[in-house]
């Protein structure tokens, strides 16, 4: 098997679990990890002034709202990601509490508007459709962060933090030569450093 139709399979088998796990267990599990989520980077020092990038979720993705009240309360600045274009990296726009999204691209993801100022995150929290134990990842097969987090790094350190439900771990995921791991993956299960933490 190709590692396209490989990471098609994985995908969907991971996107079909999360869907079985039904709203209520969602919306729990989301309030736990966003608890493994903020105690792994406490345990990293302060969050006080760090530019922290989150996500938006879609469809049935973790939700991140309730990581962003704990890391708003612990003075972190929060940003979500603004798509540019197809083939080019994400931008990072700051989102302050209560400041208005819209929603943009083809799937209507909100984001921050035009006027709010560009950010350059030292932290990403990542989207994925599925993982395994290495910290490799299979998005949803446009390459936004696989670009964005080359050409982060290129730059200094970042961290990545891959989030979502026990439940979209794979045995493997294969790996291609673009492929960026995270640093850390979080679940409602438990928080694991998947290589050194910058």
């Amino acid at each position: 098997m190709d590692i396209a139709a490989d990471k098609k399979r994985l995908r969907a088998l991971a996107l079909e679990r999360r869907a079985a796990m039904g709203g209520a267990l969602r919306a729990e599990a989301a309030e736990r990890a966003a608890r493994n989520a903020c105690d792994a980077l406490l345990a990293r020092g302060p969050l006080a002034g760090r530019s922290i990038a989150l996500f938006a979720p879609f469809r049935d993705e973790i939700d991140t709202a309730p990581l962003a009240g704990l890391l708003r309360a612990a003075g972190a600045r929060l940003a979500l990601p603004v798509i540019l274009g197809r083939d080019r990296p994400l931008l990072f726009r700051l989102w302050d509490q209560g400041a208005p999204l819209t929603p943009a691209g083809a799937f209507r993801i909100p984001e921050p508007g035009p006027d709010a100022p560009e950010v350059v995150p030292d932290t990403l929290v990542v989207p994925l459709a599925a993982f395994d134990r290495r910290g490799f990842r299979i998005g949803y097969g446009a390459g936004f962060y696989d670009r964005t987090l080359a050409l982060l790094r290129a730059g200094g350190p970042v961290r990545a933090l891959g989030y979502a439900f026990a439940c979209q771990e794979v045995g493997q995921v294969p790996a291609e030569p673009h492929d960026e791991p995270v640093d850390m993956m979080i679940t409602e299960a438990q928080a694991w450093a998947t290589r050194p933490l910058p």
